[in-house]
């Protein structure tokens, strides 16, 4: 019976064990449900965010990139100063200046003879009014006095005497070529050994025309003045040793002018060329 009962126990035991060994815990049936559930996929991590390199300034040295801000536009240049007009002393042999534009007396003025005419400027010429004997015109500005030319134009408007006394420098003294002098026909140079237009070696008789331009040019050079009217020639006298002078009468022309004798003159086109010295 103690056998018996024994056996029993036993039996029940390992019944007992079995019955444990099969059954799951709640806690593991939990888990394993919880393990078996699907999972949902995992969001792709976001790539690092790179930072931004810091673009330094360009230096003065480097070449800016992209496109180059908009640079004020330079204003345009101012075109160059025109050269000083040339005066009588600075021209260069060979160069020429023109004495008169033809608008205004520019720097010649009336002469103060005293009775003098009006003097004007018409229609691209120096106007001379007949006056109480001279009217006539002097230069200003600077001159030359040796080696040049001289070239013009005169006209006699009214009047039957000179149109066209020239008044002009050799060296440090002064001369006047004479054009329609003396009743109005006369020409030459005063003064020469004290000796005018009428009485010297220069004297020419000219026929010349009221309203009508006439062609003049004058050459001076050491010991020699030339004079040609209309391109013919005029005047060529050999000064060695002369006294040049003018007259008393046109003292105020010096040492450049041109003037009338109770006669209304013109002049237009006056021009200075300078020329080279002997020599050169």
């Amino acid at each position: 019976m103690k056998r018996t009962g024994f056996v029993v126990m036993v039996a029940a035991g390992l019944w007992l064990v079995g019955c444990q060994s099969g059954a799951t815990p709640p806690e593991s049936r939990r888990s394993s449900s919880a393990q078996a559930a699907p999972q949902p996929a995992p969001t792709p991590a976001a790539p690092p965010a790179v930072a931004e390199k810091p673009v330094p300034p360009p230096s003065s040295g480097s070449t800016p990139q992209g496109p180059a801000p908009a640079r004020p536009q330079p204003a345009p240049a101012v075109a160059a100063k025109k050269s000083a007009a040339p005066t009588p002393d600075t021209l260069q042999p060979g160069q020429e200046m023109s004495l008169f534009d033809g608008k205004s007396l520019g720097q010649w003025k009336s002469t103060d003879f005293g009775g003098q005419g009006d003097v004007t400027v018409k229609d691209g010429a120096i106007q001379m009014a007949m006056g109480s004997y001279m009217t006539g015109i002097t230069w200003t500005g600077p001159v030359v006095r040796m080696n040049y030319e001289i070239t013009l134009e005169a006209m006699r408007v009214d009047g039957s005497d000179f149109f066209c006394g020239l008044t002009f420098p050799v060296g440090d003294q002064p001369c006047t070529l004479v054009l329609g002098g003396w009743g109005g026909s006369l020409c030459g140079l005063s003064s020469l050994d004290s000796f005018d237009a009428s009485e010297n070696e220069t004297t020419r008789i000219m026929d010349f025309k009221n309203g009508q331009w006439y062609r003049v040019r004058l050459r001076v050079v050491p010991d020699r003045i030339q004079a040609w009217l209309d391109d013919e020639s005029l005047v060529d006298v050999d000064t060695t040793g002369k006294t040049i002078d003018v007259r008393l009468e046109v003292e105020e022309s010096k040492p450049l002018g041109i003037a009338t004798w109770n006669t209304a003159g013109a002049v237009r086109n006056l021009r200075l060329k300078k020329l080279a010295e002997e020599g050169e």
